[in-house]
């Protein structure tokens, strides 16, 4: 991948990132357990416990590496491989968390991927802002899994076979 696409898919990907920060900031600082909890079980509380948690994770990794990006972007000289270590990271910590959460309070059926209608699947029924943030920002992880499935497994071999050679 030349320098320039690297240069593009780090401006693009930054400005992903910047809108989801955003939207997902925005649900974290307006909800918190005792606006999300409706029904009084514990299945009930222990769901909304794994969902903000996980929220805040990818809140992190996703801001950690809007940081990384602009660190890539901002330097004199654009450095390729400290740009592709961060875009393979967006894909493995910010994308594989999005779509893989830690408590699985919501998942990817990929049956509907295709159809135009929600792919992901929650755990339990959650309350509207809760859906709302993840059917939200679902849009832009799947653009950002699309952007960067080179760094799924290909960027990984081709840097073993440069170790090798």
């Amino acid at each position: 991948m030349s320098a320039a696409n690297v240069q593009k898919l780090c401006e693009t990907t930054r400005e992903k990132l910047k809108s989801v920060i955003g939207k997902m900031e925005i649900f974290l600082n307006q909800n918190a357990l005792p606006q999300l909890v409706t029904e009084d079980d514990e299945e009930t509380l222990l769901f909304y416990q794994g969902f903000l948690s996980d929220l805040r994770h990818l809140l992190v990794f996703s801001e950690m590496s809007y940081e990384k990006l602009g660190v890539a972007l901002r330097r004199a000289t654009f450095d390729d491989a400290f740009a592709q270590k961060a875009l393979y990271n967006v894909y493995h910590f910010g994308v594989n968390n999005f779509f893989y959460p830690k408590n699985e309070s919501y998942s990817e059926d990929g049956r509907y991927a295709y159809t135009g209608q929600d792919a992901i699947r929650f755990r339990k029924k959650p309350v509207r802002p809760a859906r709302d943030i993840i059917l939200d920002i679902t849009k832009v992880y799947e653009e950002l899994r699309d952007d960067l499935s080179y760094y799924e497994n290909d960027y990984l071999t081709e840097k073993r076979m440069q170790n090798q050679v």
